[in-house]
């Protein structure tokens, strides 16, 4: 159930504004690794293939004390050309979030799938420009699912027959 805050709003009538179900305390850069270990050789190779860049992404989260929580975003892709390396991309993209007055069979889905959405917009910012940096065209990663992540690692047989 959702608490409600009385306020008074600009013509001093009195509303009830709902709390958010979970509030962004902090987001930083947890932990980024880019490396070209096939470097300088790998561009001439880049000239005459494409290289296979496949991307994991998970999400996991850790209860900090009552009520907040860290959610980290985890991206890792391994570009490769036949045999070669041509980089290995890690990003953990974390946040801090503060749960508000919800259920608690609703925090772990919202931690999970919520949370990641909003950080992603970020840690796909930081992958394309962090590529970009290192002599290669930008990586721009694709719109995730996070609910068929999290129903994959989560949810049991029948719910994800219901979703």
């Amino acid at each position: 159930m959702i608490e409600n805050k009385i306020n008074e709003n600009e013509e001093g009538f009195t509303v009830k504004d709902p709390v958010a179900p979970i509030e962004l305390l902090a987001q930083y850069v947890k932990d980024l690794s880019f490396e070209t270990p096939s470097a300088p050789q790998i561009f001439q190779d880049l000239r005459e293939n494409m290289p296979d860049i496949p991307v994991e992404i998970e999400c996991e989260t850790e209860e900090i004390k009552e009520n907040q929580h860290e959610v980290i975003l985890r991206i890792h892709s391994e570009a490769t050309i036949a045999q070669k390396t041509v980089f290995i991309l890690e990003l953990s993209y974390a946040a801090v979030i503060k749960v508000g007055s919800i259920s608690d069979e609703h925090i772990k889905p919202m931690l999970l799938i919520e949370t990641p959405r909003l950080l992603f917009p970020y840690a796909r910012k930081i992958v394309s420009d962090i590529t970009v940096q290192a002599g290669f065209p930008p990586l721009m990663l694709q719109i995730v699912d996070f609910k068929e992540i999290y129903l994959k690692k989560y949810a049991s047989a029948a719910e994800r027959a219901n979703s």
